[in-house]
């Protein structure tokens, strides 16, 4: 019965898709794919492209006021401070630019970029506190770099590639590392303070932790690609609560909302509210695609992307479906993976002997695995067409 209903609901979504599409109010098209979450700043807008350019766009109308070109993807999201905007690239550096013309202040190089595999989307975005920019590199290391000149203050060797987000909390920097470890470090001087290993699963024995951390009333919250998401005390590095998802890693970063924390599942197609004071699933949205971006919210909205090349918007309470948004390549592509009612055709196979083209087909629907971001009743994102959208919200 339960799967009925979940299934009736996916239709549900998938035919309201011609009727309940918010006003879209410009793009900026570049020349390849966008993972890197877009940040805003007053009437300004800066986001990273696969095109090797870092951009900055005037918010209102999306026209290009500079761009920056590294020898790399920049698949990081950048952070901006009082005059500068920092980000990386795969050609191994973290950039630090003057954020009103795009001029080069610095740049530190690492000891070289890596991908972990085919689904290693996402470079480390950089979090600056204290005058000192912490970021993570392919290289395994953590760093903590000087942001006036670029120099090395510490590094944290960790045993595999890390790519997640790093998040400062009171005294101390959090992030992960494919190697399965969450490494809480002395954000001074990189010392550990504790490291949790996640489970592991029968293919993925590591618990490979590919994006970053929510942190919450002394609690932080990660997911794994062991399917689980965890929640571990900050103060002692034990876990408090986890969740095991049937199928498919956990990839994209919790998002905490009032008492409910909200993430999605990659090959569990689903997105999830949990309430964070009971541990308790309070409501399940399916979906036909995989979820890596980290959700927003609006409003009593939770808005969420989707592989799919879609946003949706549900009820952040009952998660009853609002709208959705669907880009123009995802239109134009769906019928090529997905039958009328969302499931999918019949002959194609997300991992067979054709895998390689299969994501190829799932990118040309333009995938979001950028975070939607909400700033005044708009919402703003980027695509695997290579597209920033602007969408009005109200």
């Amino acid at each position: 019965m339960r799967k009925n209903v979940l299934f009736l609901v996916m239709v549900m979504i998938c035919l309201r898709v011609s009727y309940g599409q918010k006003k879209m109010l410009w793009k900026f098209e570049t020349a390849d794919r966008i993972y890197s979450t877009p940040v805003v700043e007053s009437t300004m807008i800066f986001f990273g492209s696969g095109d090797g350019h870092l951009y900055a766009l005037e918010l209102e109308t999306g026209k290009l006021l500079w761009k920056y070109k590294t020898e790399g993807k920049v698949h990081s999201s950048p952070y901006l401070d009082a005059k500068n905007i920092f980000f990386s690239s795969t050609d191994g550096s973290l950039y630090c630019l003057n954020k009103a013309d795009g001029t080069l202040r610095w740049k530190f190089k690492s000891e070289g970029e890596k991908q972990y595999g085919l689904w290693d989307y996402y470079l480390s975005s950089p979090q600056v506190n204290e005058n000192i920019v912490y970021w993570g590199s392919g290289d395994k290391h953590v760093y903590a770099i000087d942001v006036r000149y670029g120099q090395l203050i510490w590094k944290y060797k960790t045993d595999d590639v890390v790519h997640a987000d790093s998040v400062v909390y009171k005294e101390s920097v959090y992030i992960g590392s494919f190697d399965g470890h969450l490494y809480k470090l002395n954000k001074y001087n990189g010392a550990l303070i504790w490291k949790f290993k996640t489970i592991g699963a029968r293919y993925f024995p590591k618990g490979e932790i590919q994006r970053g951390v929510s942190i919450h009333n002394d609690l932080v919250y990660f997911g794994s690609r062991d399917y689980n998401l965890y929640v571990v005390d900050t103060k002692t590095g034990t876990g408090v609560w986890n969740y095991r998802q049937p199928r498919g890693w956990i990839i994209s970063t919790p998002k905490i909302h009032g008492e409910h924390v909200y993430f999605g599942s990659s090959d569990g197609h689903m997105f999830y509210c949990y309430n964070i004071n009971t541990s308790l699933k309070e409501w399940e949205v399916p979906t036909n695609m995989r979820i890596y971006s980290k959700a927003s919210s609006y409003k009593d909205e939770i808005i969420f992307s989707s592989f799919d090349g879609k946003i949706t918007s549900v009820n952040h309470k009952t998660g009853k479906f609002n709208w959705v948004f669907q880009t123009e390549a995802s239109k134009k592509n769906y019928h090529k993976i997905f039958k009328p009612d969302g499931t999918f055709l019949d002959g194609f196979d997300l991992y067979g002997k054709d895998y390689l083209e299969s994501e190829k087909m799932i990118h040309d629907l333009g995938s979001i695995l950028s975070d939607p971001v909400v700033y005044d009743d708009k919402l703003y994102f980027g695509s695997s067409d290579g597209n920033l959208y602007a969408v009005l919200l109200k």
